[in-house]
Protein backbone atom coordinates (compact mmCIF):
# COMPACT_ATOMS: atom_id res chain seq x y z
CA UNK A 1 0.00 0.00 0.00
CA UNK A 2 1.43 3.21 -0.89
CA UNK A 3 0.94 6.55 0.78
CA UNK A 4 -2.46 7.71 2.15
CA UNK A 5 -3.25 11.43 1.70
CA UNK A 6 -5.67 13.27 3.68
CA UNK A 7 -6.49 16.84 3.92
CA UNK A 8 -6.72 19.17 7.51
CA UNK A 9 -8.85 22.71 7.57
CA UNK A 10 -7.32 23.82 10.44
CA UNK A 11 -9.59 27.44 11.56
CA UNK A 12 -7.91 29.44 14.26
CA UNK A 13 -8.99 32.67 15.54
CA UNK A 14 -6.30 34.57 13.73
CA UNK A 15 -5.95 32.39 10.52
CA UNK A 16 -6.89 29.63 8.69
CA UNK A 17 -4.77 27.27 6.56
CA UNK A 18 -5.20 23.77 4.61
CA UNK A 19 -2.86 21.19 5.13
CA UNK A 20 -1.85 17.91 3.21
CA UNK A 21 -0.80 15.15 5.28
CA UNK A 22 0.94 11.69 3.96
CA UNK A 23 1.01 8.64 5.66
CA UNK A 24 3.57 6.24 4.64
CA UNK A 25 5.26 3.33 6.77
CA UNK A 26 4.27 4.95 10.40
CA UNK A 27 5.91 8.50 9.27
CA UNK A 28 3.69 11.55 8.08
CA UNK A 29 4.73 14.57 6.31
CA UNK A 30 2.70 17.32 6.39
CA UNK A 31 2.31 20.09 3.72
CA UNK A 32 0.83 23.54 3.73
CA UNK A 33 -1.52 23.79 0.90
CA UNK A 34 -2.98 26.98 1.44
CA UNK A 35 -3.26 29.86 4.32
CA UNK A 36 -5.44 32.94 4.78
CA UNK A 37 -6.59 35.49 7.22
CA UNK A 38 -9.62 34.81 10.26
CA UNK A 39 -10.42 38.17 12.13
CA UNK A 40 -14.14 38.29 14.19
CA UNK A 41 -16.12 41.07 12.39
CA UNK A 42 -17.41 44.04 13.97
CA UNK A 43 -20.96 44.88 12.47
CA UNK A 44 -22.59 47.28 13.96
CA UNK A 45 -21.11 47.21 17.76
CA UNK A 46 -20.72 43.42 17.23
CA UNK A 47 -18.22 40.74 16.84
CA UNK A 48 -19.17 38.44 14.32
CA UNK A 49 -17.58 35.10 12.19
CA UNK A 50 -17.36 35.64 8.45
CA UNK A 51 -18.10 31.98 7.62
CA UNK A 52 -19.08 32.85 4.02
CA UNK A 53 -15.50 34.02 3.40
CA UNK A 54 -14.02 30.65 5.18
CA UNK A 55 -15.93 28.75 3.48
CA UNK A 56 -15.12 30.72 0.06
CA UNK A 57 -11.29 29.98 1.58
CA UNK A 58 -11.88 26.07 2.05
CA UNK A 59 -13.21 25.81 -1.78
CA UNK A 60 -10.21 27.34 -2.50
CA UNK A 61 -8.04 25.19 -0.89
CA UNK A 62 -10.10 22.25 -2.12
CA UNK A 63 -9.35 23.11 -5.70
CA UNK A 64 -5.79 23.33 -5.27
CA UNK A 65 -5.96 19.87 -3.63
CA UNK A 66 -7.48 18.79 -7.05
CA UNK A 67 -5.23 20.70 -9.14
CA UNK A 68 -1.95 19.74 -7.23
CA UNK A 69 -2.22 16.75 -5.60
CA UNK A 70 -2.29 13.69 -7.67
CA UNK A 71 -3.36 11.14 -5.19
CA UNK A 72 -6.87 11.35 -4.14
CA UNK A 73 -7.27 12.19 -0.56
CA UNK A 74 -8.83 9.75 1.92
CA UNK A 75 -10.93 12.29 3.88
CA UNK A 76 -10.76 15.74 4.54
CA UNK A 77 -11.65 17.44 7.88
CA UNK A 78 -12.33 20.69 9.69
CA UNK A 79 -10.98 21.53 13.75
CA UNK A 80 -11.64 25.08 14.62
CA UNK A 81 -11.41 27.40 18.20
CA UNK A 82 -13.69 26.75 20.58
CA UNK A 83 -17.52 27.39 21.80
CA UNK A 84 -18.90 29.50 19.03
CA UNK A 85 -21.74 28.43 17.14
CA UNK A 86 -24.12 28.79 14.26
CA UNK A 87 -28.22 28.78 13.91
CA UNK A 88 -29.76 27.52 11.24
CA UNK A 89 -33.58 28.02 10.13
CA UNK A 90 -35.85 24.99 9.44
CA UNK A 91 -35.03 24.96 5.79
CA UNK A 92 -31.34 24.66 6.34
CA UNK A 93 -30.32 28.48 5.94
CA UNK A 94 -27.84 30.07 7.74
CA UNK A 95 -29.27 32.56 10.49
CA UNK A 96 -26.68 35.32 9.77
CA UNK A 97 -23.23 35.40 11.10
CA UNK A 98 -22.26 33.42 13.63
CA UNK A 99 -21.32 35.67 17.15
CA UNK A 100 -17.38 35.47 18.21
CA UNK A 101 -16.54 34.82 21.58
CA UNK A 102 -15.37 37.98 22.31
CA UNK A 103 -18.72 39.86 21.56
CA UNK A 104 -19.68 42.16 24.82
CA UNK A 105 -23.10 40.80 24.81
CA UNK A 106 -21.68 38.14 27.45
CA UNK A 107 -20.82 41.11 29.68
CA UNK A 108 -23.00 40.51 33.05
CA UNK A 109 -24.12 37.10 31.72
CA UNK A 110 -22.50 34.58 34.01
CA UNK A 111 -23.85 36.41 36.98
CA UNK A 112 -26.96 36.90 35.46
CA UNK A 113 -27.51 32.70 34.45
CA UNK A 114 -26.17 32.08 38.03
CA UNK A 115 -29.67 33.63 39.54
CA UNK A 116 -31.39 31.23 37.43
CA UNK A 117 -29.25 27.95 37.94
CA UNK A 118 -26.60 27.99 40.89
CA UNK A 119 -22.87 27.74 40.02
CA UNK A 120 -22.46 24.60 41.30
CA UNK A 121 -25.39 22.92 39.94
CA UNK A 122 -24.10 23.58 36.69
CA UNK A 123 -20.39 22.53 37.62
CA UNK A 124 -21.80 19.26 38.93
CA UNK A 125 -23.50 18.68 35.77
CA UNK A 126 -20.56 19.51 33.15
CA UNK A 127 -17.31 19.94 34.53
CA UNK A 128 -16.95 23.14 33.03
CA UNK A 129 -14.80 26.16 34.02
CA UNK A 130 -16.59 29.09 34.33
CA UNK A 131 -15.78 31.85 30.96
CA UNK A 132 -18.26 34.94 29.73
CA UNK A 133 -17.42 33.26 26.77
CA UNK A 134 -18.87 29.75 26.97
CA UNK A 135 -21.16 28.46 24.45
CA UNK A 136 -23.73 28.85 28.04
CA UNK A 137 -23.15 31.74 28.70
CA UNK A 138 -23.37 33.03 24.57
CA UNK A 139 -26.86 31.18 24.56
CA UNK A 140 -28.23 32.47 27.50
CA UNK A 141 -27.33 35.95 26.74
CA UNK A 142 -29.67 35.39 23.81
CA UNK A 143 -32.31 34.38 25.94
CA UNK A 144 -32.31 37.05 27.80
CA UNK A 145 -31.88 39.81 25.06
CA UNK A 146 -35.13 37.69 23.69
CA UNK A 147 -33.56 37.13 20.36
CA UNK A 148 -35.22 36.40 17.06
CA UNK A 149 -32.72 34.17 15.71
CA UNK A 150 -32.83 32.04 18.06
CA UNK A 151 -36.89 32.09 18.14
CA UNK A 152 -36.43 31.34 14.74
CA UNK A 153 -33.68 28.11 15.03
CA UNK A 154 -34.04 24.67 13.93
CA UNK A 155 -30.44 24.04 14.42
CA UNK A 156 -27.57 24.66 16.51
CA UNK A 157 -24.18 24.24 15.13
CA UNK A 158 -20.63 24.39 16.49
CA UNK A 159 -18.09 25.66 14.32
CA UNK A 160 -16.98 22.33 12.93
CA UNK A 161 -19.75 20.93 13.12
CA UNK A 162 -21.74 23.80 10.80
CA UNK A 163 -18.47 23.54 8.36
CA UNK A 164 -19.46 20.05 7.98
CA UNK A 165 -22.86 20.71 7.34
CA UNK A 166 -21.92 23.29 4.79
CA UNK A 167 -19.43 20.52 2.97
CA UNK A 168 -22.02 17.82 3.18
CA UNK A 169 -25.50 18.64 3.99
CA UNK A 170 -24.93 16.40 7.25
CA UNK A 171 -25.68 17.76 10.80
CA UNK A 172 -23.78 16.02 13.12
CA UNK A 173 -22.26 17.33 16.54
CA UNK A 174 -18.52 15.96 17.38
CA UNK A 175 -17.75 14.69 21.08
CA UNK A 176 -14.93 17.14 21.98
CA UNK A 177 -16.03 19.99 20.78
CA UNK A 178 -19.75 18.99 22.65
CA UNK A 179 -17.92 18.44 25.53
CA UNK A 180 -16.41 22.06 25.81
CA UNK A 181 -20.18 24.15 25.54
CA UNK A 182 -20.76 23.81 29.09
CA UNK A 183 -23.74 21.98 27.68
CA UNK A 184 -22.69 18.37 28.32
CA UNK A 185 -23.09 16.33 30.46
CA UNK A 186 -19.65 13.89 30.53
CA UNK A 187 -21.45 11.67 33.39
CA UNK A 188 -24.19 10.51 31.28
CA UNK A 189 -22.82 11.15 27.76
CA UNK A 190 -25.85 13.50 26.76
CA UNK A 191 -26.60 16.84 26.43
CA UNK A 192 -27.34 18.52 29.86
CA UNK A 193 -31.40 18.78 29.52
CA UNK A 194 -32.10 20.56 33.14
CA UNK A 195 -29.31 23.49 31.96
CA UNK A 196 -31.47 23.17 28.43
CA UNK A 197 -35.03 23.39 30.47
CA UNK A 198 -33.24 26.39 32.74
CA UNK A 199 -32.80 28.66 29.50
CA UNK A 200 -36.56 27.49 28.07
CA UNK A 201 -34.59 26.06 24.72
CA UNK A 202 -35.28 23.10 23.72
CA UNK A 203 -33.44 20.56 23.16
CA UNK A 204 -34.33 19.60 19.87
CA UNK A 205 -32.26 21.87 18.38
CA UNK A 206 -29.03 20.31 19.57
CA UNK A 207 -27.42 17.28 17.00
CA UNK A 208 -26.30 14.24 17.58
CA UNK A 209 -22.72 13.67 19.72
CA UNK A 210 -20.57 11.20 17.45
CA UNK A 211 -16.91 10.56 18.67
CA UNK A 212 -13.87 11.51 16.61
CA UNK A 213 -12.73 9.61 13.80
CA UNK A 214 -16.50 9.34 12.63
CA UNK A 215 -17.46 9.48 8.75
CA UNK A 216 -20.23 11.63 8.99
CA UNK A 217 -20.83 11.68 4.65
CA UNK A 218 -19.25 12.90 1.66
CA UNK A 219 -18.77 16.14 -0.15
CA UNK A 220 -22.04 17.43 -1.73
CA UNK A 221 -22.37 17.31 -5.50
CA UNK A 222 -22.51 21.16 -5.72
CA UNK A 223 -19.19 21.58 -3.26
CA UNK A 224 -17.56 18.70 -5.17
CA UNK A 225 -18.19 20.53 -8.62
CA UNK A 226 -16.92 23.61 -7.53
CA UNK A 227 -13.69 22.16 -6.38
CA UNK A 228 -12.53 19.04 -8.57
CA UNK A 229 -12.56 16.64 -5.94
CA UNK A 230 -14.74 13.81 -6.08
CA UNK A 231 -17.15 13.08 -3.00
CA UNK A 232 -14.64 12.84 -0.63
CA UNK A 233 -15.42 11.09 2.97
CA UNK A 234 -16.05 14.50 5.21
CA UNK A 235 -14.59 13.13 8.97
CA UNK A 236 -15.59 14.46 12.36
CA UNK A 237 -11.88 15.07 13.38
CA UNK A 238 -11.32 15.88 17.12
CA UNK A 239 -12.68 18.89 16.12
CA UNK A 240 -11.72 21.18 18.92
CA UNK A 241 -8.37 22.81 17.83
CA UNK A 242 -7.15 21.91 21.37
CA UNK A 243 -8.39 18.40 21.73
CA UNK A 244 -6.45 17.73 17.82
CA UNK A 245 -3.49 19.22 19.51
CA UNK A 246 -3.21 17.29 22.38
CA UNK A 247 -3.93 13.77 21.03
CA UNK A 248 -1.01 14.83 18.52
CA UNK A 249 1.33 15.55 21.57
CA UNK A 250 4.43 13.21 21.41
CA UNK A 251 3.98 11.68 25.29
CA UNK A 252 3.99 8.43 27.09
CA UNK A 253 2.55 7.36 30.18
CA UNK A 254 0.47 9.51 33.06
CA UNK A 255 3.24 11.81 34.38
CA UNK A 256 3.04 14.75 31.99
CA UNK A 257 1.43 17.96 31.70
CA UNK A 258 0.48 20.03 28.34
CA UNK A 259 0.29 23.17 27.41
CA UNK A 260 -1.48 23.92 23.84
CA UNK A 261 0.49 27.35 23.58
CA UNK A 262 -0.81 30.29 21.02
CA UNK A 263 -3.57 32.78 21.13
CA UNK A 264 -4.79 31.66 24.32
CA UNK A 265 -2.71 28.79 26.22
CA UNK A 266 -4.45 25.86 27.37
CA UNK A 267 -2.65 23.72 30.27
CA UNK A 268 -3.77 20.83 32.01
CA UNK A 269 -3.52 16.89 32.07
CA UNK A 270 -5.06 14.05 30.11
CA UNK A 271 -7.45 11.81 32.42
CA UNK A 272 -9.50 8.53 31.81
CA UNK A 273 -12.06 9.94 33.27
CA UNK A 274 -13.57 13.90 33.83
CA UNK A 275 -12.49 14.99 37.60
CA UNK A 276 -15.86 17.02 39.07
CA UNK A 277 -14.94 18.08 42.50
CA UNK A 278 -14.96 20.85 45.06
CA UNK A 279 -12.26 21.41 44.69
CA UNK A 280 -11.98 21.23 40.96
CA UNK A 281 -14.65 23.46 40.94
CA UNK A 282 -13.15 25.79 43.20
CA UNK A 283 -9.98 26.08 40.93
CA UNK A 284 -11.72 26.41 38.12
CA UNK A 285 -10.74 23.35 35.93
CA UNK A 286 -12.55 22.33 33.14
CA UNK A 287 -13.19 18.78 31.93
CA UNK A 288 -12.92 18.50 27.81
CA UNK A 289 -12.81 15.70 25.60
CA UNK A 290 -10.16 13.95 23.94
CA UNK A 291 -9.61 11.27 21.50
CA UNK A 292 -10.27 7.91 22.96
CA UNK A 293 -12.67 8.59 25.39
CA UNK A 294 -9.96 10.47 27.30
CA UNK A 295 -10.66 13.95 29.09
CA UNK A 296 -8.41 17.08 29.23
CA UNK A 297 -8.76 18.46 32.55
CA UNK A 298 -7.61 21.91 32.49
CA UNK A 299 -7.13 25.87 32.44
CA UNK A 300 -7.75 28.19 29.91
CA UNK A 301 -5.25 31.12 30.00
CA UNK A 302 -4.87 33.92 28.06
CA UNK A 303 -1.73 33.62 25.86
CA UNK A 304 -0.10 35.22 23.20
CA UNK A 305 -2.94 37.47 22.21
CA UNK A 306 -1.78 39.91 24.69
CA UNK A 307 1.62 40.01 22.80
CA UNK A 308 -0.54 40.23 19.23
CA UNK A 309 -2.53 42.81 20.99
CA UNK A 310 0.41 45.19 21.83
CA UNK A 311 2.06 44.41 18.17
CA UNK A 312 -1.33 45.75 16.93
CA UNK A 313 -1.05 49.08 18.83
CA UNK A 314 2.80 49.32 17.69
CA UNK A 315 2.10 48.74 14.30
CA UNK A 316 2.75 52.60 13.24
CA UNK A 317 5.83 52.85 15.19
CA UNK A 318 8.19 49.86 13.08
CA UNK A 319 7.95 46.60 11.58
CA UNK A 320 7.92 44.34 14.89
CA UNK A 321 7.80 41.29 14.31
CA UNK A 322 6.75 38.25 16.97
CA UNK A 323 10.15 37.30 16.35
CA UNK A 324 11.54 40.90 16.42
CA UNK A 325 9.88 40.99 19.35
CA UNK A 326 11.32 37.61 21.12
CA UNK A 327 14.46 39.08 20.91
CA UNK A 328 13.93 42.36 22.12
CA UNK A 329 12.91 40.98 25.07
CA UNK A 330 15.76 38.66 25.80
CA UNK A 331 17.48 41.63 26.33
CA UNK A 332 15.38 43.59 28.92
CA UNK A 333 15.67 43.29 32.20
CA UNK A 334 13.86 40.26 34.39
CA UNK A 335 10.83 40.98 37.10
CA UNK A 336 10.81 44.38 36.72
CA UNK A 337 6.92 44.27 36.00
CA UNK A 338 4.46 41.22 36.21
CA UNK A 339 1.03 40.80 35.54
CA UNK A 340 -1.82 38.76 36.40
CA UNK A 341 -2.99 37.85 32.65
CA UNK A 342 -6.56 36.46 33.16
CA UNK A 343 -7.21 39.52 34.56
CA UNK A 344 -10.59 40.70 32.80
CA UNK A 345 -9.46 43.85 31.97
CA UNK A 346 -7.13 42.09 29.53
CA UNK A 347 -10.06 40.67 27.43
CA UNK A 348 -10.20 42.61 24.86
CA UNK A 349 -9.21 46.17 25.91
CA UNK A 350 -8.80 49.01 22.87
CA UNK A 351 -5.24 49.57 23.93
CA UNK A 352 -3.29 46.93 25.20
CA UNK A 353 0.08 48.14 26.28
CA UNK A 354 -2.24 51.28 27.78
CA UNK A 355 -3.78 48.14 29.98
CA UNK A 356 -0.53 46.81 31.19
CA UNK A 357 0.36 50.27 32.23
CA UNK A 358 -2.69 50.69 34.45
CA UNK A 359 -2.41 47.19 36.54
CA UNK A 360 1.09 47.91 37.08
CA UNK A 361 0.62 51.09 38.52
CA UNK A 362 -2.42 49.95 40.03
CA UNK A 363 -0.20 47.49 41.40
CA UNK A 364 2.54 49.64 42.77
CA UNK A 365 5.28 48.29 39.86
CA UNK A 366 7.22 50.05 37.53
CA UNK A 367 5.34 50.14 34.30
CA UNK A 368 6.97 49.27 30.97
CA UNK A 369 8.25 51.40 28.61
CA UNK A 370 9.33 49.90 25.44
CA UNK A 371 8.15 47.27 23.28
CA UNK A 372 11.17 44.65 24.80
CA UNK A 373 10.18 45.85 28.36
CA UNK A 374 6.30 45.18 27.21
CA UNK A 375 7.21 41.75 26.39
CA UNK A 376 9.64 40.18 28.60
CA UNK A 377 6.58 41.17 31.28
CA UNK A 378 3.68 39.36 29.41
CA UNK A 379 6.32 36.10 28.53
CA UNK A 380 7.60 36.02 31.98
CA UNK A 381 3.90 36.73 33.55
CA UNK A 382 2.60 33.83 31.62
CA UNK A 383 5.34 31.53 32.66
CA UNK A 384 4.44 32.38 36.12
CA UNK A 385 0.85 31.38 35.70
CA UNK A 386 1.84 28.78 34.65
CA UNK A 387 3.68 27.42 37.56
CA UNK A 388 0.56 28.54 39.43
CA UNK A 389 -1.53 26.31 37.02
CA UNK A 390 0.65 23.44 37.66
CA UNK A 391 0.55 23.70 41.26
CA UNK A 392 -3.15 23.72 41.25
CA UNK A 393 -3.14 20.44 39.02
CA UNK A 394 -1.08 18.80 41.69
CA UNK A 395 -3.94 18.96 43.81
CA UNK A 396 -6.85 17.48 42.08
CA UNK A 397 -5.07 15.09 39.54
CA UNK A 398 -3.42 11.70 40.96
CA UNK A 399 -0.50 11.40 39.40
CA UNK A 400 2.82 13.04 39.71
CA UNK A 401 4.08 15.89 37.03
CA UNK A 402 7.92 15.46 35.72
CA UNK A 403 7.57 16.98 32.72
CA UNK A 404 5.31 19.63 30.86
CA UNK A 405 4.78 19.14 26.77
CA UNK A 406 4.22 22.45 24.66
CA UNK A 407 3.32 22.29 21.11
CA UNK A 408 1.30 24.50 18.98
CA UNK A 409 2.20 28.03 17.71
CA UNK A 410 3.95 28.75 20.87
CA UNK A 411 7.03 26.58 20.73
CA UNK A 412 8.90 28.92 18.11
CA UNK A 413 8.85 31.40 20.94
CA UNK A 414 11.98 29.87 22.60
CA UNK A 415 12.42 32.70 24.97
CA UNK A 416 9.00 31.45 26.26
CA UNK A 417 9.75 28.10 26.51
CA UNK A 418 12.86 28.59 28.53
CA UNK A 419 11.06 31.13 30.81
CA UNK A 420 8.58 28.02 31.07
CA UNK A 421 11.11 25.37 32.11
CA UNK A 422 12.44 27.91 34.62
CA UNK A 423 9.43 28.77 35.94
CA UNK A 424 8.15 25.62 36.50
CA UNK A 425 11.35 23.97 37.52
CA UNK A 426 10.74 20.62 35.25
CA UNK A 427 12.12 19.73 31.79
CA UNK A 428 9.86 21.26 28.93
CA UNK A 429 9.55 19.13 25.91
CA UNK A 430 8.48 21.54 23.14
CA UNK A 431 6.81 20.64 19.87
CA UNK A 432 6.04 20.18 17.63
CA UNK A 433 4.06 23.63 16.03
CA UNK A 434 1.87 22.33 13.71
CA UNK A 435 0.02 19.94 16.71
CA UNK A 436 -3.20 20.40 16.06
CA UNK A 437 -3.27 19.77 12.03
CA UNK A 438 -1.47 16.81 13.05
CA UNK A 439 -4.13 15.54 15.21
CA UNK A 440 -6.33 16.43 12.88
CA UNK A 441 -4.79 14.44 10.05
CA UNK A 442 -3.84 11.48 12.53
CA UNK A 443 -7.61 11.21 13.50
CA UNK A 444 -8.42 10.91 10.12
CA UNK A 445 -6.82 8.00 9.98
CA UNK A 446 -8.18 6.39 12.76
CA UNK A 447 -11.33 6.58 11.24
CA UNK A 448 -9.75 5.06 7.68
CA UNK A 449 -8.26 2.01 9.65
CA UNK A 450 -4.98 3.26 8.91
CA UNK A 451 -4.06 3.02 12.47
CA UNK A 452 -5.50 1.68 15.59
CA UNK A 453 -5.29 3.99 18.68
CA UNK A 454 -4.39 7.35 20.32
CA UNK A 455 -1.24 5.33 20.98
CA UNK A 456 -0.44 4.87 17.47
CA UNK A 457 -1.06 8.32 16.98
CA UNK A 458 1.21 9.88 19.58
CA UNK A 459 3.80 6.96 18.31
CA UNK A 460 3.67 8.32 14.66
CA UNK A 461 4.14 11.99 15.68
CA UNK A 462 7.44 10.96 17.49
CA UNK A 463 8.63 8.83 14.55
CA UNK A 464 7.78 12.20 12.49
CA UNK A 465 8.60 15.23 14.27
CA UNK A 466 11.14 16.53 16.25
CA UNK A 467 11.17 18.26 19.38
CA UNK A 468 13.15 20.42 21.64
CA UNK A 469 14.10 19.71 25.40
CA UNK A 470 14.44 22.74 27.72
CA UNK A 471 16.02 22.16 30.93
CA UNK A 472 15.04 24.71 34.36
CA UNK A 473 17.94 27.18 35.03
CA UNK A 474 18.26 30.11 37.33
CA UNK A 475 15.23 28.14 40.04
CA UNK A 476 16.26 30.55 42.95
CA UNK A 477 15.21 33.70 41.26
CA UNK A 478 11.68 32.31 40.17
CA UNK A 479 10.99 31.73 43.49
CA UNK A 480 11.07 35.26 44.01
CA UNK A 481 9.21 36.20 41.31
CA UNK A 482 6.49 33.53 41.73
CA UNK A 483 6.14 34.95 45.88
CA UNK A 484 5.24 38.51 43.92
CA UNK A 485 2.88 36.98 41.14
CA UNK A 486 1.04 34.83 43.76
CA UNK A 487 0.30 38.12 45.67
CA UNK A 488 -0.68 39.95 42.20
CA UNK A 489 -3.13 37.07 41.60
CA UNK A 490 -4.55 37.42 44.75
CA UNK A 491 -5.46 41.01 44.39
Amino acid sequence: MGARVFVAFDLGAESGRAMLGSLDSGRLDITELHRFPNSMVNLRGHLYWDVVQLFREMKAAMRICAAEVTSEPQSLAVDTWGVDFGLLASDGSLLGFPYGYRDSRTEGAMEQLFRRIPRERIYELTGIQFLPLNSLVQLFAMVRDRSPLLHAAADLLFMPDLFNYLLTGEKKTEFTFATTSQLYNPRTGTWAGELLDALGVSADIMQEIVPPGTTIGRLDVEVAGETGLANVPVVATASHDTAAAVAAAPAEGENWAYISSGTWSLMGVESPEPIITERSRDLNFTNEGGVGGTFRVLKNIMGLWLVRQCRRVWENEGPYSYGKLTEMACSAPPFVSLIEPDHPEFLNPPDMPEAIRAFCRRTGQRAPESPAEFTRCILESLALKYRLVLDQVREVYPHPIRRVHIFGGGVRNELLCQLTADAVGLPVVAGPAEATAIGNLLVQALASGDIASLADIRDIVRQSFSVKTYNPERARDWDAAYARFRELHRR
